[in-house]
C-alpha cells in the first residue's frame, strides 16, 4: 500500500500525446499512488470530450485550471512545443512539477527559461525523451564500456500529426538523445542534409556526428517512408550490438576473433538479428528484457521522483543538450540546401 497521498495530477494538451497520458495515469490509479483529477484542452469540443470520457473535469486554459483549486501537484505537458516554455513556465510558478513532451521548447532560449522557471521554483522537470525509458535501451546501459560506431534508422510513414516540428525534432532527437546518454563525450563535428518532401520543413534527413573521444555516429530520419523502423546499432571493442525499439529487442554479438571481420562476418551479423546463426568466431545472444510499455514506465518514473524529490531519469539539462544538438543539425542542413540550392525540393501550395 502506498505511504504516501496520491499524486493529483492533470494532462496539459490533449492531442494523440494527451490522450496516451491520460490513458496512462488512469490505468496506474490502481496502484493508489496516483490520481488524475483534470484535463486542459484549447478546443472546447475536445475537452468536452475528455471530461466526459474521463469524467474529470477539463478546462480550455490553464488559468481555468488553476482557478479551479483542485490542488494539482504535477502535470504532463502536451501542448504544441511552441507553447512548452510559456505553460511550463505559468505552471511552475503555481508549484506544479511537470513531465514535458519532447522537444523540451523550441528553443534555447525558451529552454533556459523554462530551466530557470523549474530551479527558482524547486520543482521536478522531466522531459519526454520516451525510448530512454525502452526496456532494450535500459537493457544495454550495463554492457556499455566503449561505444565507438552508432548507425541510425527511425522512418515512418507521413501523418500530419507534429508538423509544427522538423523530422529532427520530431523523429531523431529520440536517437540524438540515446547516443548522447550511451557516448557521454562532447560532440565536436556535425555534418547534415536534409529535404522537404510533403511538408514546408525537413521531412527526411541524414547526419554524421563525431565525438570529441572519436566515436562517429550516423542517423536517418524520415517521416515519408513507406514502413515503420526503428532501430540502433552499434560497436564497440570486439562487440555489436543491435536495439529494435519497435519489437523491444537487443541483439548482441561478441567477436571472439582478433582479426578484423570479414565481409562473411558482416553478413553473419545481418543474419544473426533475422535468427539464422552466425558464422565461425561470433557469439550471438539475445539479450533477456522484461518487455514494458515506454511511456508506463515513463510516467511510473516520473511520479517516483514527484514523491521521493530526487532527479528524473531524463532531466531538463539533458533535454537542452538534445535540442541544442538538433538545432546545430538544422543549421547545417539550411546551410547545405543553401549551398546546393535546394528550394526546389520545397513542395508547392
Amino acid at each position: 500500500m502506498p505511504t504516501q497521498k496520491p499524486t493529483r495530477v492533470a494532462v496539459i494538451g490533449t492531442g494523440s500525446f494527451g490522450r496516451n497520458h491520460l490513458r496512462v495515469y488512469r490505468e496506474l490509479e490502481a496502484s493508489g499512488a496516483v490520481l488524475l483529477v483534470a484535463a486542459v484542452d484549447a478546443d472546447p469540443a475536445r475537452a468536452a470530450a475528455i471530461a466526459t470520457e474521463y469524467s474529470i473535469p477539463a478546462f480550455t486554459s490553464v488559468e481555468e485550471l488553476l482557478s479551479a483549486n483542485l490542488d494539482v501537484t504535477a502535470a504532463s505537458l502536451c501542448v504544441p512545443t511552441l507553447q512548452h516554455s510559456s505553460v511550463s513556465c505559468q505552471l511552475f510558478t503555481a508549484g506544479v512539477d511537470l513531465l514535458v513532451e519532447k522537444p523540451i521548447a523550441a528553443s534555447l532560449a525558451d529552454a533556459d527559461a523554462l530551466l530557470e522557471a523549474a530551479t527558482t521554483h524547486h520543482r521536478i522537470l522531466q522531459v519526454g525523451h520516451l525510448e530512454r525509458f525502452n526496456p532494450a535501451v535500459t537493457a544495454a546501459l550495463p554492457l556499455l564500456h566503449q561505444p565507438m560506431f552508432f548507425e541510425s534508422h527511425r522512418l515512418s510513414v507521413f501523418t500530419p500529426r507534429s508538423l509544427d516540428v522538423d523530422v529532427v525534432l520530431d523523429l531523431m532527437i529520440h536517437d540524438l538523445d540515446v547516443v548522447l546518454s550511451f557516448v557521454r563525450s562532447p560532440v565536436a563535428d556535425v555534418r547534415a542534409v536534409g529535404l522537404p518532401v510533403l511538408s514546408d520543413k525537413t521531412d527526411i534527413a541524414n547526419v554524421r556526428l563525431e565525438f570529441a573521444n572519436g566515436c562517429v555516429a550516423n542517423f536517418t530520419a524520415s517521416r515519408v517512408s513507406t514502413e515503420r523502423v526503428r532501430k540502433l546499432r552499434f560497436f564497440q571493442p570486439r562487440q555489436y550490438f543491435s536495439i529494435d525499439f519497435a519489437r523491444q529487442e537487443l541483439f548482441f554479438i561478441d567477436v571472439s576473433a582478433a582479426a578484423s571481420l570479414t565481409p562473411a562476418q558482416m553478413a553473419a551479423l545481418a543474419a544473426a538479428e533475422s535468427g539464422t546463426h552466425p558464422s565461425a568466431g561470433l557469439s550471438l545472444r539475445k539479450v533477456p528484457i522484461e518487455a514494458g510499455e515506454p511511456l508506463v514506465l515513463e510516467i511510473e518514473s516520473f511520479l517516483e521522483s514527484v514523491r521521493t524529490r530526487t532527479a528524473p531519469r531524463v532531466t531538463g539539462a539533458d533535454a537542452r543538450t538534445a535540442l541544442a544538438l538538433a538545432i546545430e543539425i538544422n543549421t547545417k542542413i539550411a546551410e547545405h540546401a543553401t549551398r546546393a540550392g535546394l528550394d526546389r525540393f520545397k513542395p508547392t501550395r
